[in-house]
């Protein structure tokens, strides 16, 4: 969350912001509470103080009287200070549920708008992809060269859930140690990360564990879920923890399956592997000093690039608009890569995200350092997709796919596959 003691001083920001990402909170009713909250505890304070004094008058020398007029006085302290203590929890709890919905503040450099068409693209990496034959995608490769069976997959565990089958297994396998490789490279301290969080982690980090709109898949009666992304379970890893300054910062990469209900999809491009229930990442995570955080954004996204020049797939960057940032970032950048075989003629499709968190999730999670004047502040949190393995399969197959139907494999990955082609 942002920093609520700035509520009222920013709140011309706030709400502007709040209107730039299109989002939906009633801040009347925040700063409301927030009053009520303020008044309540003041009343509360006022009334242990009364309670303290009355516990000190009680302990003199006393005629009889004057002690039951202190005990009947007590008493009624006691009742009015339970009555304000519990209005205040309730209070108190309800607001800070509510100000979780404020968004974080968006970077002034992020372009304005609702949609992902709003977003900019800023950088361009390869023509794109051209065959002197109709590309096909990759459900219709994968079917050719029986490589992928979504038929089995709805049979077993339902709809966007698919098998992966002979080479394209190894494949997956050499793009996620070829990354992984990339990563470790610059730095960054390898995990296979749990694939189930606490809800508490998942509204940390900025995820609705419930509701309609939710993406996650919630586990009945457990207070757990399963988690979307290795962000989830790297970014809890360290919550309620101090670190000294000298400890920053801290680089890690997490393996995980990711699960997604994908809620609210509907219209959005989601054909083959694109858009499925289940698939594996690995992602990038980075705690911070404050002033560093613009800089290892850069760092993430520069890694994001080196991944797929290797592998020498066409993509553009875009600036995410803020419309589709995402409540917690406060800039984010996306990957699209090119995939001929999708749409018409071949369309670009996002293959990375990586996003600069600034202290917003830090504030929800307890995450702080000690300065170098002895007060703890909160870290900067970061995270980037390395290689979102599904997507990465797709760009791979479209991309390198030969008039037959067989795929050749990226010179990169011949090391990790053993084999230069799919047919």
């Amino acid at each position: 969350m942002i920093d609520l003691k700035e509520l009222k001083e920013r709140e011309g920001e706030i709400r502007k912001n709040i209107e730039d990402r299109f989002m939906k909170v009633d801040l009347d009713k925040i700063l409301a509470d927030q009053e009520k909250r303020s008044r309540l505890l003041s009343e509360t304070e006022d009334l242990r103080a009364k309670k303290n004094e009355n516990a000190k008058k009680m302990k003199g020398k006393l005629e009889s009287t004057e002690r039951a007029r202190l005990i009947e006085e007590g008493k009624s302290i006691k009742e009015e200070l339970q009555k304000k203590e519990a209005e205040l929890e309730e209070v108190d709890k309800e607001f800070k549920s509510e100000a979780m919905t404020i968004p974080n503040y968006a970077s002034k450099d992020a372009p304005i708008g609702k949609e992902d068409k709003d977003s900019l693209a800023i950088k361009f990496f390869m023509e794109p992809t051209k065959f002197p034959f109709k590309a096909k995608d990759h459900v219709e490769l994968g079917e050719m060269k029986d490589l992928i069976d979504f038929e089995k997959g709805a049979k077993v565990s339902g709809q966007k859930f698919y098998y992966l089958k002979n080479r394209l297994v190894v494949l997956q396998m050499a793009l996620e140690r070829y990354a992984l490789d990339i990563v470790m490279k610059h730095g960054f301290t390898p995990f296979i990360t749990p694939d189930i969080a606490r809800e508490e982690i998942l509204s940390g980090i900025g995820f609705n564990p419930r509701g309609e709109e939710s993406n996650i898949y919630t586990i009945e009666d457990t207070g757990t879920c399963l988690v979307g992304t290795a962000e989830i379970t790297l970014g809890g890893y360290y919550s309620d923890t101090i670190f000294n300054k000298s400890d920053l910062p801290i680089k890690m990469t997490g393996l995980s399956h990711c699960f997604r209900r994908e809620a609210g999809g509907a219209g959005q491009y989601s054909k083959g592997l694109y858009r499925v229930h289940q698939f594996s990442k690995l992602e990038m995570f980075i705690y911070c000093l404050p002033e560093e955080s613009e800089k290892y954004h850069e760092e993430i996204l520069k890694i994001e690039e080196e991944i797929f020049q290797g592998l020498k797939i066409p993509y553009r960057i875009v600036d995410t608009a803020t419309g589709d940032l995402g409540a917690p970032a406060y800039r984010k950048f996306d990957i699209e890569a090119w995939m001929p075989g999708r749409g018409e003629e071949g369309e670009y499709g996002e293959v990375t995200s990586t996003s600069n968190c600034t202290d917003y999730q830090a504030r929800n999670l307890n995450i702080r350092y000690k300065d170098d004047d002895g007060k703890t502040k909160f870290v900067h949190m970061l995270n980037g997709t390395a290689v979102a393995l599904s997507r990465a399969v797709i760009a791979v197959m479209e991309n390198y796919q030969e008039e037959d139907g067989s795929i050749r494999v990226p010179d990169a990955l011949i090391p990790y596959t053993g084999f230069d082609k799919i047919g």
